[in-house]
């Protein structure tokens, strides 16, 4: 197990000018930790992914795993295992000869390679699986191949670049525990890249969200839907209700604002958020928690319903209320029967969820 760490990383590619598709990136990954860059397509994460690869070189900045310094170095001189999106399985060879392949390359002697990719495919349940061929498996069999291809050759550095987007959506539920279970045992120091919030929550022991090339937040999967540190961020991962409210008073740890229809409500909001009375605040707060109540209840937001859908799970409501033009979205385990579209309802907000964040 090493660490990994990029110092003021950035990439620019000749064909696309002066636009930075990695910026100045710090990021610094434990030894044994499942980090994952998570972001929308074009954000710059497979190709942070690439330069920790040693696939693209940064344009600036440092790249180094524990104390040794990797910036320059090609792929092979770098001891990581990659798992592509696409498998990069070869249809011609068998399972084990695919698994096999980075032994063969690096000149292990054929009766430790039988025994270790034996070990590797046992590792990923497919034990007795070596003589199939590619085109005999399921896809979530030829994930596991690849994954068993990659851990094989011991590297100090797993990198998995969307492994699960071919995956129908039970399957993938599957395998992203598989990964966590294997990567666990492994106690190897992972690297995942996916635009799936749910699989990044899922399965990470950090996430670093990015957009538009920059690290937008790095923390635990909890930090970052409770403590969103932006309105990407809090847009970005699940939905989030994002109000502006005026402020009424403000400490280092806490910010009172001003509810429509005139009730006041302290919030907590990150050190240094420099709002002061007379400020407009942006304040994060999940459809979860925000309850259904009387609209004559005492403090309570009034609005009307716009939107009703049933998930199974929760009903989602859209009400519009004054000063959110959008709206506010409301998952409610209980309705009240009969309420439809064009209802007026109450919201309660639930303080203790509520986090001011940044522009």
């Amino acid at each position: 197990m090493i660490d990994v760490t990029l110092e003021s990383v950035s990439k620019r590619f000749a064909r696309a000018g002066d636009t930075a598709a990695v910026d100045d990136v710090d990021i610094n990954i434990a030894a044994g930790e499942f980090f994952t860059l998570l972001g929308p397509s074009g954000c710059g994460k497979t190709t942070t992914l690439r330069m920790v690869a040693g696939f693209y070189f940064p344009t600036s900045g440092r790249i180094r795993f524990g104390t040794e310094d990797v910036t320059r170095k090609p792929p092979n001189k770098r001891d990581t295992g990659m798992v592509f999106q696409n498998y990069a399985l070869f249809p011609h060879m068998s399972v084990a000869q695919n698994v096999a392949y980075g032994l063969k390359i690096r000149k292990v002697g054929r009766a430790e390679s039988r025994r270790r990719v034996e070990e590797a495919l046992a590792q990923v349940h497919l034990g007795g699986y070596g003589t199939r061929r590619i085109d005999e498996l399921s896809g979530g069999q030829q994930q596991r191949v690849a994954l068993a291809r990659a851990l094989v050759i011991r590297p100090r550095t797993l990198l998995l670049d969307e492994p699960l987007s071919n995956l129908d959506a039970k399957l993938r539920e599957e395998t992203r525990a598989e990964i966590r279970r294997i990567q666990r045992e492994a106690g190897i120091t992972s690297i995942y890249v996916t635009h799936d919030q749910a699989e990044a929550m899922a399965m990470s022991d950090r996430i670093a969200v990015m957009e538009s090339g920059r690290v937008q937040q790095i923390g635990s999967p909890q930090e970052i839907y409770h403590q969103p540190a932006n309105t990407f961020v809090a847009r970005f991962i699940g939905r989030s209700n994002v109000l502006s409210l005026p402020v009424v008073s403000a400490t280092a740890t806490t910010v009172d604002v001003r509810l429509p229809g005139g009730g006041r409500i302290t919030v907590a909001a990150p050190p240094e958020h420099g709002l002061t009375e007379s400020a407009t605040a942006l304040v994060s707060v999940r459809p979860e928690h925000i309850g259904l109540c009387a609209s004559t209840e005492e403090g309570a937001l009034t609005g009307r319903v716009t939107e009703l859908e049933f998930t199974g799970m929760a009903t989602n409501l859209i009400v519009e209320i004054e000063g959110e033009p959008e709206g506010v979205m409301v998952a409610a385990v209980e309705v009240p029967a009969g309420l439809s579209v064009g209802d007026q309802i109450g919201l309660r907000l639930n303080a203790d969820r509520m986090w001011v964040v940044r522009p």
